[in-house]
């Protein structure tokens, strides 16, 4: 017999055998209800038999969210295996960036296995001559593929080895992506023009007796640059004498204005001016038409804003010398060497790459030929 039947049945059990219902209840019935077994059967969606379970809507719940958990997570396996194997694997990424960059290649197979870029370069004991890297410590980095560097070449891709302030990276701001982003570059440029540039990095101390040797340099983060004076002479003598120079991945009011501050120290009375659309720097190889802010890689990766700290806008400024010749490139509020560094990425969105392997070219067309 039946005592009070509830309305909701979670659970139920039928003993057929003494014919009695036993029913675990979650509430009496509504007024103007009757609990006998009629009608509790007539509520429930199915006759009452033994073992009969009757799912709950949380239950049901979590079974969906549980499917749809499972098949995310394919997708994304599936995604990944994909984008680590052909035909959507880093090689081929480089094959369609040179194609869009206006000369389509065949994909190239490794000859030899190569050692895997590092990011950091390596650690010093901290004293002011270990600051910079020395050709000679670049040895750990060297892969098969890169030729011997005592045989001339007709380019080097030179990065400026400066003094910095700063905690990052033990005072060494100017190897932000180094030595990745210089490799990865030059392996498009040598793809896309026939220059017979050198595979590998070449970082230079301002102060070298040998840098007028390299007509081009490429520097980053001067937002925290903090030149000794024997650098500040290095650096003047170096544009005075024909040098070009590329200023690449600092953002924002403040870090401009350190740069000018160091500039106007270098070279007084030079003044900073914006580049316009129609200077040969933008057509001189590939015709580029605007400038388009690059980045970071996790901004760039992750969709988010393409801006930081207050540096909304980017621009391309120059400085030019009494004859006329642009002799320092500045990309203001724009990371092209991050868009250098994970071209092969598939992740990585083919605008910012496009881009700065365009005006990277462009750069060195350019200060070849001026």
């Amino acid at each position: 017999m039946i005592e009070r039947a509830p309305w909701r049945i979670i659970e139920k059990y039928a003993n057929q055998g003494s014919g009695s219902y036993h029913f675990e209840t979650a509430g009496p019935a509504p007024s103007g209800k009757k609990n006998t077994p009629g009608a509790v059967k007539k509520r429930m969606a199915v006759p009452p038999h033994e073992g009969q379970y009757v799912a709950t809507r949380w239950r049901r719940r979590r079974a969906v969210l549980v499917g749809a958990v499972t098949v995310v997570v394919l997708l994304v396996v599936l995604l990944a295996c994909l984008g680590a194997s052909p035909p959507y694997g880093p090689l081929h990424r480089l094959v369609a960036l040179s194609g869009m960059l206006g000369k389509p290649v065949s994909p190239l197979v490794p000859a030899a296995p190569v050692q895997p870029i590092k990011n950091e370069p390596p650690q010093t004991s901290g004293s002011p001559e270990d600051l910079f890297m020395l050709p000679q410590a670049l040895q750990q980095y060297r892969s098969p593929e890169i030729s011997d560097p005592r045989v001339p070449r007709e380019f080097y891709f030179s990065r400026a080895a400066y003094t910095g302030r700063s905690r990052f990276r033990n005072y060494r701001t100017w190897s932000v992506d180094f030595p990745k982003a210089d490799r990865q570059f030059l392996i498009g440029l040598r793809r896309l023009t026939n220059l017979d540039a050198f595979e590998a990095e070449n970082p230079l101390r301002l102060t070298d007796p040998n840098l007028g040797r390299f007509p081009f340099l490429y520097t980053v983060e001067v937002g925290y640059m903090a030149l000794t004076q024997p650098e500040v002479e290095g650096l003047r003598r170096y544009l005075l004498a024909g040098g070009f120079l590329v200023v690449d991945d600092f953002w924002g009011t403040y870090e401009f204005e350190n740069f000018q501050d160091q500039f106007q120290r270098i070279l007084p009375g030079y003044p900073i001016v914006d580049i316009p659309l129609d200077h040969p720097i933008f057509s001189c190889f590939y015709h580029v038409e605007e400038i388009i802010q690059v980045p970071n890689v996790g901004q760039g990766m992750q969709g988010g804003p393409t801006w930081e700290s207050d540096g909304y806008y980017p621009a391309l400024k120059g400085v030019y010398d009494e004859h006329g010749r642009l002799m320092v490139v500045i990309n203001w509020n724009t990371d092209l060497g991050d868009a250098w560094e994970w071209a092969e990425n598939p992740y990585y969105p083919l605008k910012f790459s496009t881009y700065a392997y365009q005006m990277g070219v462009n750069f060195i067309i350019y200060a070849m030929s001026h």
